[in-house]
């Protein structure tokens, strides 16, 4: 495993629109592809997304509708998605982001409560998030404007590990997290190996330190409940090689390309576009 990224904050946000005096991100060449996966690279929305729309009807390619997303395209097609062309090309970007309490990692709630993307510094360009973290979840999230970056890393086949710090309400013995290293079944479902152990106690609360692989839904929180303890707070300070840092809450700092690639690995790299 690659040390871990952990770049200071620089107290400038990341430009939403092309910065006047800051160069442009590389343009890549659009290689014959399928046009959902197209249009994730383009940063529109995830590939499972953009299937959705073809099957809408929202995306044309040289004037014909589509109705499959097997559909191959290349820079000479003419691609609109709701009649806008596709967006250009460009290398993938990454942030890190330090989410507040509070905040659904969402770009649109039915329940209208704040979400993540309403409350990113409005320079930063289209974004989606790589996972979620849930409403009353603090900590690390990445955003990036590649939907195919995104969906490989969220990936739990990729082996990241995703760290938390866990405050939780209850006693627990280091030997009942230990037992958890060979993963565990609750209420039917089958959790992969977890990394935990006590950071300190704290009156009637206890601190963990907990990693794990799968970044399944209330996966920490159903594993502490397994254990009688009940999570106050929850802080996710690290995914795979990015780490949470010093970086203040409520705010992002771009990753820069070379280390993306580094992580990535060449092969990856160059199937996504990422060039150091």
């Amino acid at each position: 495993m690659k040390a871990k990224v952990n770049e200071r904050a620089t107290g400038g946000q990341a430009p939403r629109k092309r910065s006047r005096t800051r160069p442009a991100p590389p343009k890549r060449e659009l290689e014959p592809m399928r046009i959902a996966k197209a249009i994730a690279h383009a940063g529109l929305c995830s590939r499972r997304d953009a299937e959705k729309w073809i099957e809408a009807g929202r995306v044309s390619v040289n004037g014909t509708v589509l109705t499959t997303p097997a559909h191959v395209v290349s820079a000479e097609d003419t691609i609109l998605v709701d009649g806008e062309p596709l967006p250009s090309l460009h290398a993938p970007r990454l942030w890190r982001y330090n989410k507040p309490k509070g905040l659904v990692t969402s770009h649109k709630d039915p329940e209208g409560r704040p979400t993540v993307f309403a409350n990113l510094p409005d320079t930063l360009p289209r974004v989606v998030s790589i996972g979620r973290l849930d409403i009353n979840t603090e900590g690390l999230l990445l955003l990036t404007t590649d939907g195919a970056l995104a969906r490989h890393l969220e990936l739990p086949s990729t082996g990241w590990v995703r760290r938390y710090r866990v405050r939780a309400h209850g006693q627990v013995s280091q030997g009942a997290l230990d037992a958890l290293k060979g993963g565990v079944t609750i209420d039917g479902i089958r959790y992969g190996p977890i990394e935990a152990k006590i950071e300190r106690t704290q009156g009637s609360n206890v601190w963990l330190l907990i990693g794990l692989r799968e970044g399944k839904n209330r996966e920490v929180k159903r594993i502490a409940a397994h254990l009688g303890l009940t999570v106050t707070r929850l802080i996710r300070t690290s995914f795979g090689p990015f780490s949470l840092g010093d970086l203040p809450t409520g705010t992002v700092d771009e990753v820069k390309r070379k280390v993306i690639a580094d992580q990535l690995g060449p092969t990856l790299a160059r199937e996504l576009g990422v060039k150091s």
